[in-house]
C-alpha cells in the first residue's frame, strides 16, 4: 500500500537527496523505498521503476542548475558574467554531486520532455555570457562545449577530491576564469 500523501515529486525529492548523500551510482529503488518508509513495490504507484526515477531526478537537477547560473549571471557581463557562470556550477556541483551526476548522459524523451526545456534554458544562459564576447553564431556550439567542458571537468574533479596537492583550488580557479576570459576575447587567440 502506497504511503498516504506520497507523490512522485516526493519520490524524486527524496532521490535527490540519496544521490546527494550517497552518490547516484548507488542509487537503489530499495534504498529510496526505505528513506521513505515504504516497502518497494510502493514506488511504482508514484514512478515507473529507476530509469523514471533517474530521468525525472535529471530534470530537477538541470532545472536546479539553471535557476542558480540565471540568478548568478542575471544583469552582468564580460568577465563578470562568465565568473559567475562558472562560480555558480562549481557551487551546485559542490552542494549537489548526486544530483549534478544525474545530468550527465540523460537523453531527451521528445519535444515535451522538462528535461529538454530545463536543458535548453541552461545552454541559452551559457549562450547569453557568450554572446557577451561577441562568438560568431557558426562558432556558438564549439564555445558551449569548450564551457561546457572546463566547467564540468573542474567541478566534477574537485567534488571528487581531485585536487590534493599544495595549489589552492580557489587560486585554480580564479586563474582558469581568467584564462577563458582572455581566450575569448576578440582578437586573443
Amino acid at each position: 500500500m502506497p504511503r498516504a500523501g506520497l507523490t512522485g515529486d516526493d519520490v524524486v525529492a527524496s532521490a535527490a537527496g540519496l544521490a546527494d548523500e550517497i552518490g547516484y551510482p548507488g542509487l537503489t529503488m530499495g534504498l529510496l523505498a526505505g528513506r521513505l518508509g515504504v516497502r518497494s513495490p510502493s514506488l511504482y504507484k508514484h514512478v515507473s521503476g529507476l530509469a523514471d526515477v533517474q530521468h525525472r531526478l535529471a530534470a530537477l537537477a538541470m532545472t536546479e542548475l539553471g535557476e542558480v547560473i540565471r540568478d548568478a549571471v542575471q544583469g552582468r557581463s564580460g568577465r563578470d558574467a562568465l565568473a559567475a557562470l562558472l562560480t555558480a556550477v562549481r557551487g551546485y556541483v559542490a552542494a549537489h554531486p548526486g544530483r549534478y551526476m544525474a545530468t550527465i548522459g540523460a537523453e531527451f524523451t521528445g519535444p515535451g520532455d522538462p528535461l529538454l526545456a530545463a536543458s535548453t534554458r541552461v545552454i541559452d544562459s551559457i549562450s547569453a555570457v557568450l554572446c557577451g564576447y561577441g562568438i560568431r553564431e557558426s562558432e556558438m556550439n564549439h564555445a558551449i562545449r569548450t564551457i561546457r567542458s572546463t566547467m564540468h571537468g573542474f567541478a566534477m574533479l574537485e567534488a571528487s577530491r581531485g585536487f590534493q596537492w599544495d595549489a589552492d583550488p580557489d587560486e585554480s580557479f580564479e586563474w582558469m576564469i581568467g584564462f577563458i576570459d582572455r581566450g575569448l576575447r576578440p582578437g586573443v587567440s
